[in-house]
C-alpha cells in the first residue's frame, strides 16, 4: 500500500513537497518524486510483497512513468505470460503493470486482479484508475495544473479557496458519504469504482471499464453447484491474500465474516493473530465473549483492545482530521484505536470482513424491503398513496410505504439516512421529494438497462457502490493507512462478486435467511455456533460518549453560525438522539460540523 501523487502543468515545488508530505503516513518506507517543468510525479512506499529497493517507484521506462497503490495478486502469473514480450528487471507489480499496458494498452486494467488506484503517464497522455469495487481511493482536481492524489489532503494546498460542494452535503445527508464524483470540497473530485480517466491537451475524460452487471443473470440456479463454486472461489480469493512478507493479522469479531476469514487462513496453513475491540462499561456493545468463543472454536489467538471513553474522544479529532472530509461512521474512531494497537504490535497487513453482508445479504433490512416491494403489484394503491401523502411522518416505514404506492424507488441503500423530505423539515433550504434520486441515476440506469430484473440484485449492486466503496472502504482506507496498515478484503474480490451475481438470486433470499447461501458454503469450516448467532454489528457507544462530554453542543454552535439547518428541528433531533432516536442523523451532523468549523469559519 502507497501514495500516488502528481501534478501537470505550472507548480510550486515547495507547494508540490508540501502537498505530497501530506500522504507521507501511507507510504513510510520510501518517498520517490520524478520532477521536471510542469510535471511532478511522486509515490510514498509501503513495502509489503516485494521490499527490496529496486521496486521504489515511481518506475520510469522509456516514455512512460508509473506510481501505483495497491496489490495486483495475480501479478506472478501475469509476469510470467509476459516474459516473452518484456525485459523484466524486477518482481514488482509496477513492472508487471508496464508490460501489460504496453501489451494491452488501457484494457490492461482488466487482467489485474486486486485493488489499486494508479497513475500512468505516456507521454503527454496521464491515466488514473481505480479499482473495480473501489477499495483504494483516488482524488484529482484541474484548475491552474492538474492534479492528483490518493487522498483529499494531498489537493488542499492547491485550492485558491476552500468552498463546500452543496451535492456533496446534500448525497451525505442522504447516503452517509459523498457520491462520486463529488467531495465537500468544491473543485476536488473522486474517481468512482471501476472508472479510469484520461487527461490529455488539458481535457478530463472519464470512462467505465468494469460493471458488475455485465453478468449474465442465473447462470447458476442449482444450489449444491453454487456452494461448490462459492466454496472454490471463497477459499482462492482468501488464499491469495495470505502472501506477504511482512506480519498479518486478521480483525475478529463474533460474525460469520471475520470466522469465514480465519478458518480458511487455517486450511490453508495460516494462523493469523486476530483482534477484537471491546468497550468499558458498556457491555451492551461487546463482541468480546463472542469473539473468545469463536477464537476457542477456530483454534486462534485473539487479542482483546478494550476502548474507555477518554480513549475515543481522545482520539476523536485525529480520526476526523484522517477522513479528509465529512464521513457518517461512527465506527472510524474505535477502529482508529485499534489500528493503532495493531501497528504497535508490529502488523503491516490486516484482513477484513468488508463486502459480505452486500453479497450474500446479511441485513435483516434486504427482506424487509423485498417484502414492501411486492406491495407495487397492487392493482389499486392510488388511494393509498393519496393517503400517504396527506399523513407524513418522520418514520422509515412511513417513507417506504410512501414509495412504493407512488411507484418511486424504494431501495436507495442500506445507509439511507435523511430521507428528502426529512431534509425539507430540517434545512432552512427547500428540498423537493425525491431529488437525491439524482446521485444514484447512474447506478439505477445501469441496473434497468442490464439482463438483470431481480430487485435483490439492485440492492447488492448500489450498495456495493455507495455503503461500501464509499463508505465503509472508505474509512477503513483511511484509518488503516493513518497508521501505515494494508487492509485486505477478501469477500470484495471481483471475481466473487462477480460468481455470486451469476447465481440465480432466489437462492440468497428465498429462505428468509441472512446470509443462507454463504452459511451453506462455510459450514464445513464454521461452528455451527457461529452460524446461529445473532448479527451484531460494528456498533459503539459513541452517542453516549459525545453528549456525556458535552462535545454535541458543537453542532448547535456550528449551526448558529452557518444557519443550514432550522434551530428548533435541531433541537427536537439532539433530544430524540439522547433517548436513542436519530443517532446516525446526529452523528452525522456531529461530524459536518467539526468539518465546518475546522475549514469554513
Amino acid at each position: 500500500m502507497c501514495a500516488i501523487f502528481g501534478i501537470l502543468g505550472e507548480y510550486e515545488e515547495q507547494t508540490a513537497k508540501k502537498a505530497l508530505s501530506t500522504l507521507a503516513h501511507r507510504g513510510p518506507d520510501f518517498c520517490g518524486v520524478m520532477q521536471r517543468k510542469n510535471l511532478f510525479f511522486a509515490h510514498q512506499r509501503l513495502s509489503i510483497t516485494d521490499t527490496h529497493s529496486h521496486s521504489n517507484q515511481p518506475l520510469i521506462y522509456e516514455k512512460i512513468l508509473l506510481s501505483f497503490n495497491g496489490e495486483i495478486y495475480n501479478f506472478k502469473e501475469l509476469m510470467l505470460e509476459l516474459a516473452g514480450e518484456f525485459d523484466f528487471k524486477t518482481r514488482s507489480e509496477g513492472e508487471v503493470i508496464i508490460a501489460a499496458y504496453l501489451k494491452w494498452g488501457v484494457e490492461f486494467v482488466t487482467h489485474l486482479r486486486g485493488m489499486f488506484a494508479i497513475a500512468l503517464l505516456d507521454d503527454e497522455t496521464l491515466y488514473l484508475f481505480r479499482d473495480r469495487l473501489g477499495k483504494k481511493p483516488l482524488f484529482f482536481m484541474h484548475d491552474k495544473a492538474f492534479v492528483f492524489a490518493s487522498e483529499i489532503k494531498g489537493l488542499i494546498p492547491f485550492l485558491q479557496k476552500i468552498e463546500m460542494e452543496s451535492d456533496a452535503l446534500l448525497s451525505y445527508l442522504s447516503f452517509l458519504a459523498p457520491t462520486p464524483p463529488f467531495t465537500f470540497f468544491k473543485k476536488i473530485k473522486k474517481l468512482a469504482a471501476g472508472e479510469y480517466l484520461i487527461f490529455k491537451d488539458g481535457h478530463i475524460e472519464i470512462k467505465r471499464y468494469f460493471d458488475l452487471l455485465d453478468v449474465k443473470p442465473s447462470i447458476i440456479t442449482d444450489k449444491d453447484e453454487a456452494v461448490f463454486l462459492l466454496q472454490k472461489r471463497l477459499e482462492e480469493s482468501i488464499n491469495i491474500r495470505l502472501s506477504s512478507a511482512v506480519p498479518m493479522a486478521s480483525l475478529l469479531s463474533g460474525g460469520i465474516d471475520s470466522a469465514t476469514i480465519n478458518a480458511y487462513a487455517l486450511k490453508g496453513g495460516v494462523n493469523l493473530q486476530t483482534y477484537t475491540l471491546g468497550y468499558k462499561n458498556f457491555a451492551k456493545y461487546d463482541e468480546r465473549q463472542n469473539a473468545r468463543e469463536s477464537a476457542e472454536l477456530l483454534g486462534v489467538k485473539n487479542q482483546e483492545v478494550e476502548i474507555s471513553q477518554s480513549e475515543f474522544l481522545d482520539a476523536l479529532d485525529k480520526t476526523l482530521d484522517t477522513l479528509d472530509e465529512p464521513l457518517n461512521d461512527p465506527a472510524a474512531v474505535p477502529l482508529y484505536l485499534l489500528f493503532e494497537r495493531i501497528k504497535k504490535d508490529g502488523y503491516k497487513v490486516v484482513l477484513s470482513g468488508e463486502g459480505s453482508d452486500e453479497l450474500f445479504l446479511g441485513y435483516r433490512q434486504y427482506f424487509e424491503f423485498l417484502d414492501i416491494q411486492n406491495l407495487s403489484k397492487l392493482k389499486n394503491k392510488n388511494w393509498l398513496s393519496g393517503y400517504f401523502h396527506s399523513n407524513f411522518s418522520m418514520n422509515r416505514e412511513w417513507e417506504r410505504y410512501k414509495r412504493v404506492f407512488d411507484d418511486t424507488l424504494l431501495f436507495r441503500t442500506s445507509g439511507e439516512n435523511f430521507t428528502d423530505l426529512q431534509k425539507n423539515v430540517a434545512m432552512r433550504r427547500n428540498v423537493r421529494d425525491n431529488e437525491s434520486l439524482k446521485y444514484l441515476k447512474n447506478y439505477r440506469d445501469r441496473f434497468e438497462a442490464s439482463s438483470h430484473t431481480d430487485e435483490s440484485i439492485w440492492y447488492s449492486y448500489i450498495d456495493l457502490h455507495l455503503f461500501q466503496a464509499e463508505h465503509f472502504l472508505s474509512k477503513l482506507d483511511r484509518v488503516s493507512m493513518a497508521h501505515g496498515i494494508e487492509s485486505r478484503t477478501p469477500f470484495l474480490d471481483h471475481k466473487l462478486a462477480s460468481l455470486v451475481f451469476s447465481i440465480d438470486p432466489k437462492l440468497r433470499y428465498a429462505d428468509g435467511v441472512t446470509k443462507s447461501l454463504l452459511k451453506s458454503v462455510v459450514a464445513p469450516l464454521v461452528d455451527e455456533k457461529i452460524l446461529l448467532r445473532r448479527k451484531k454489528g460494528f456498533s459503539n457507544p459513541y452517542m453516549e460518549y459525545i453528549i456525556e462530554s458535552g462535545k454535541i453542543a458543537l453542532i448547535k454552535e456550528v449551526n448558529e453560525q452557518t444557519g443550514i439547518f432550522k434551530r428548533d428541528v435541531l433541537d427536537e433531533h439532539i433530544q430524540k438522539a439522547s433517548s436513542g432516536g436519530f443517532k446516525q442523523h446526529i452523528w452525522g451532523l456531529y461530524v459536518l460540523s467539526v468539518w465546518i468549523k475546522k475549514y469554513l469559519l
